[in-house]
Formats: C-alpha cells, structure tokens, sequence
C-alpha cells in the first residue's frame, strides 16, 4: 500500500531493499597523499644525515681532531721499581686504615657505634697515619718520583687531619666535625690515586 513516501536510492541500499552501497574504505589504508609526505619527509631527513656525514668526513683536520690513543706508559727503572716496592706496604695500611676509619664514621652515623667506638676505630686509623708518615719520610725517592713522594706524604697529612675532625666529634658529639673531616679524606684518597696510577698502574681501585 502507496503511503505517499517515496525512498531514494540512498535509503533502499541502507536497508537492503535496492541497491548495495558502496563499499567503506578500509580501515587504517593511509590516504595517497599523506603517504607521499610522510616519505617526502623520511627522503629528507636521510639526506640531511648523509650530508651532515661527509661535511664530517670531508672538514680539513677532521682525521687528526680525533682523539689518539693514549701512548704506553715507559716502564719504572730499577730505582723506581725499588721506591715503589718499599712503598707498597705502606699504602696497603694507610688504604686499610682510610677504609676503617670511614666505616667508623658510617657505623656511628647509623648508630651502630656510640662515640667511645667511634673514638677507638679513628684512633686505631689515626695511628697507622702517623706510622705511615715516618716510615714515608724515612725513604729516598729518586729524583723523577720525588713529586709522586712529596703527594704521597701530603695524602696521609691529609688523612691525620681527616681523623683529627672525627675525634672532635667522639668528643663533644657534634656532627659538623665529620662534615669537616669528609673532604679532607677525599682529597687524600684523590691523591693515593694519582701516585697510584705512576707506581702501581695495575691497582684495583675500589669505587
């Protein structure tokens, strides 16, 4: 029966009736022209690379800019053998005795250590210091190791101040002793390095 509605093509094909729509694109199908611009874009940043390469490859002195590798270090002579041998054993106590001591500052900060340990961990360090010292003081470095010597001594001066900050602070228990004394064994431990990487270029060096 005619109810006076007339349906459109569109409308029949909706629902079936006349002709099928026309088919939906297909989901994720990049239009043609966004593909172009994306490889547009991924030509020209290929390009920049390339070009930024030979502009390195190609600039005057870009081979000798390099860093070279570093030239092997000449061996000690027979004197220098002897210092460092006579020393070793020295650096192996003031090390232990540096270690010590700031696992005393560590143990009294976390209250692992009331302040008469803390006094007797830093003495016992404080006394391999002033053994060291001597023992330092007694040895005839020869004359192209004597700046390695004279950092040496100046690194366990540095230690004996380091553990003298930390007995004030076994003393009064004020903890601004032990800010004072932490630079102060830092800088000795720098030192300890330095001399280390002439004398003993093999040694493990804790982090």
């Amino acid at each position: 029966m005619d109810n006076g509605r007339t349906e459109t093509p569109a409308a029949m094909g909706a629902t079936g009736l006349g002709a099928p729509a026309l088919p939906a694109r297909a989901p994720g199908r990049r239009p043609p022209i966004k593909a172009a611009l994306f490889g547009a874009v991924l030509l020209a940043l290929l390009a920049i690379v390339a070009l930024a390469s030979f502009r390195e490859a190609s600039a005057p002195g870009s081979r000798t800019s390099r860093p070279a590798l570093a030239a092997p270090r000449p061996a000690l002579t027979a004197a220098e053998e002897q210092y460092a041998l006579t020393l070793w054993p020295i650096h192996n106590e003031v090390k232990a005795g540096a270690l010590k001591m700031t696992l005393g500052g560590l143990s009294y900060k976390l209250g692992e250590l009331d302040r008469a340990g803390l006094k007797a961990r830093v003495e016992a360090s404080a006394e391999t210091y002033r053994a060291a010292a001597a023992r330092i003081a007694a040895l005839s470095p020869p004359p192209s190791l004597a700046g390695a010597h004279q950092m040496y001594a100046e690194a366990v001066r540095l230690y004996q101040q380091s553990a003298a900050e930390m007995l004030r602070t076994a003393g009064d228990g004020r903890d601004e002793h032990l800010v004072a004394a932490h630079p102060l064994s830092m800088e000795a431990s720098e030192r300890l390095l330095k001399v280390g990487d002439v004398l003993w270029p093999g040694e493990y060096k804790p982090n």
